[in-house]
């Protein structure tokens, strides 16, 4: 059975010499695009999560790398300057590796070019390249993954990982919706992911907008709804995967993949390759946000929680390999994930080159 669904969302776009972004802190109740001029504003729209997932974060610090050099044109110090916006573009979020993936690309196509003119045409034609080689190799992701799923049963996942987290199409809810499209999923299940709320701000918004039903429910039912067995497979993205499959994803993905493992249910991580880390040996050296504790003491900005307490809000945690079924790519599926059967996903030397705009 195949089903009819739209993909036509598109958080990320660069239009006459400027980045504009859906702002992901005003969904679902209202769409609206922010203009950004340089990479300093851009790093804070990453900071404040006006975009935020990891491929798209990724993206966004590229096409800020272009507004860096149309800044610098006419400036004699023109590397110098880019640089310290490359760097500030760093410091904008700790955890997600396809930040400095994207980064460390798109430097070597700033240190390659003979002029600030140069590098302005080249840098955006790679974060070009990388913004539509991200929707492609999602979609070649998002069809591997739903051959892992066995029809008749529901889906579960956490967070938001589809078009909103990448420059299209989605991880995790990219392998969904491919599933979907197959006949393959019944139901899909979407934990409410606090204290930010993207399941049920943003990855209901998507499903309702592709005509895919879904289901939100808080992190505290999801243990019911497993023993349940109308879910089939747990299916998340991923900020950082080390190279033995150690995962940092979204706070509450560990306890999923436990919880997983207790009931007999199926894990799933779907993310790029550019999220696998091979110089992490293990998960233990993934550095872990540590955001403000209002975003849990309060909510839409009044206050819950006693005065007094104290807040602790860890962005992610870290899920363990062994409890991981399969780690799916745009390159292909590593079940059973190990440092050796990860590696065998490793870019190519020829694909390291900035200027492929892989």
């Amino acid at each position: 059975m195949n089903r009819e669904h739209s993909d036509n969302i598109r958080p990320i776009r660069f239009r006459e010499g400027a980045l504009q972004l859906l702002d992901q802190r005003r969904l679902p109740q209202e769409s609206v695009w922010q203009t950004y001029q340089d990479a300093p504003a851009v790093a804070v729209a990453i900071r404040d999560m006006v975009v935020r997932g990891a491929p798209a974060i990724g993206i966004t610090a590229a096409f800020g790398v272009v507004l860096a050099c149309q800044r610098a044109a006419g400036q004699h110090d023109w590397r110098a300057r880019v640089a310290v916006d490359i760097e500030t573009l760093r410091g904008s979020r700790p955890t997600a590796v396809n930040l400095f993936w994207a980064l460390d690309r798109m430097q070597a196509v700033v240190a390659a070019s003979e002029s600030v003119d140069a590098a302005v045409s080249e840098t955006r034609a790679v974060a070009e390249r990388m913004l539509e080689a991200d929707i492609a190799g999602n979609r070649q992701l998002g069809a591997l993954g739903a051959q892992l799923i066995d029809p008749g049963r529901g889906v579960l996942t956490h967070c938001n990982t589809g078009s909103l987290a990448t420059g299209g199409y989605g991880t995790a809810l990219g392998v969904i919706r491919a599933a979907w499209d197959a006949g393959r999923i019944k139901e899909v299940f979407a934990d409410e992911t606090r204290p930010w709320l993207q399941g049920s701000r943003l990855t209901a918004w998507e499903l309702v907008h592709d005509g895919i039903p879904v289901q939100v429910l808080c992190e505290g039912a999801a243990a019911s709804l497993l023993r349940s067995g109308r879910v089939g497979w747990v299916i998340v993205g991923a900020d950082r995967i080390a190279a033995n499959g150690d995962t940092a994803n979204k706070i509450g993905t560990y306890g999923l993949a436990l919880l997983a493992r207790a009931h007999g249910v199926r894990f799933m991580v779907a993310a790029p390759v550019a999220t696998i880390d091979f110089e992490m040996a293990d998960g233990s050296g993934i550095p872990i946000e540590q955001r403000g504790e209002d975003e849990v003491l309060a909510l839409a900005g009044q206050r819950v929680a006693a005065d007094g307490a104290r807040g602790y809000n860890p962005a992610f945690d870290v899920t363990p390999a062994d409890l991981i079924d399969a780690i799916v790519t745009e390159r292909g599926v590593v079940e059973a994930p190990t440092r050796e059967r990860l590696a065998t996903l490793r870019e190519p030397a020829a694909a390291e080159s900035a200027t492929t705009g892989a």
